[in-house]
């Protein structure tokens, strides 16, 4: 089913998100991590587009194995990183083949090494342009990316929600933001959304905190803020994970319930493959709606 479809009939919707591992060992064990997932009956589960030819087949592989043989409904990420207009054309045949009608249109992160993005020659400079792609080519509902404390490339806020703006109009279903840790930056950034005329759906990107090491080079990398209380609280028990893993159960969670109580249109967990807290939090918001 299309997610834009299970958002308007159902109402804010809870998926999980995981990366491609990069050999079948650990490919069969994420596999087993997801079908255990089964029984909390998520409204679907996305998997990254993983860096280089032979991790992106298993992308491709793992989103239609979890559809088919699980029954839970999938989304691939597909970005410009590395991939022609052929490739691209290749894999979303290939997607669609098996099944799949849910599309991440990703610009995509800079390769590992690289301190910018570089176009492939005969590829895409931007997702708004694959997003276009997509569109006029094939049948499917397709997400893209969005950025509450603005994108780390971009100092302008105002000119970040004009890239979206565009990249939405290209002809984008819904919206999934980057991980964030205070509400009240995913409000700021809706309001700012529907004011600038974006109507599409907006699912709140949430990473609950496993360790500070951890969540400080994501929140570096994504340019994403830690409230100064949370970050006390987590860095006066950094030596004690089992204490940083509770404390931040315990924020994502009630960040979780206010977001529904707010009228979010869906929960999208980024578990960093790691289902065991992420799990937690979902079977107690789903207790609580």
């Amino acid at each position: 089913m299309r997610i834009r479809d299970l958002i308007a009939e159902k109402g804010p919707t809870l998926s999980f998100e995981f990366f491609p591992p990069k050999n079948d060992i650990g490919f069969w064990d994420l596999y087993r991590t997801i079908e255990a997932l089964e029984p909390l009956k998520p409204d679907y589960i996305s998997v990254t587009d993983g860096a280089g030819g032979g991790t992106r087949r298993k992308t491709r592989e793992l989103v239609a194995r979890i559809k088919t043989d699980i029954g839970i409904e999938t989304m691939a990420h597909l970005t410009c990183v590395g991939s022609t207009r052929d490739e691209t054309t290749a894999a979303l045949d290939e997607l669609r083949r098996s099944g799949v009608e849910n599309i991440l249109a990703l610009r995509g992160d800079p390769p590992k090494g690289s301190s910018e993005f570089v176009p492939t020659e005969g590829g895409f400079h931007h997702a708004n342009e694959l997003v276009a792609f997509i569109r006029e080519r094939y049948d499917v509902c397709i997400g893209a990316a969005c950025y509450p404390e603005t994108h780390p490339e971009c100092p302008d806020p105002e000119l970040d929600l004009e890239h979206l703006v565009r990249k939405v109009d290209a002809g984008v279903d819904f919206l999934v933001t980057q991980l964030f840790f205070d509400n009240r930056f995913f409000y700021d950034f809706k309001d700012r959304a529907v004011a600038a005329g974006i109507t599409v759906p907006i699912v709140a990107g949430i990473m609950p905190i496993l360790s500070v090491k951890q969540v400080k080079r994501f929140t570096e990398m994504c340019g994403t803020s830690i409230p100064d209380d949370l970050l006390r609280r987590i860095e006066s028990v950094e030596d004690d994970a089992e204490a940083v893993r509770h404390i931040g159960t315990y924020h994502t969670t009630r960040q979780c319930l206010d977001l529904l109580e707010n009228g979010v249109a869906g929960i999208h967990f980024y578990t960093l493959n790691r289902s065991t807290a992420t799990r937690a939090i979902y079977q107690h918001i789903k207790t609580d709606r």
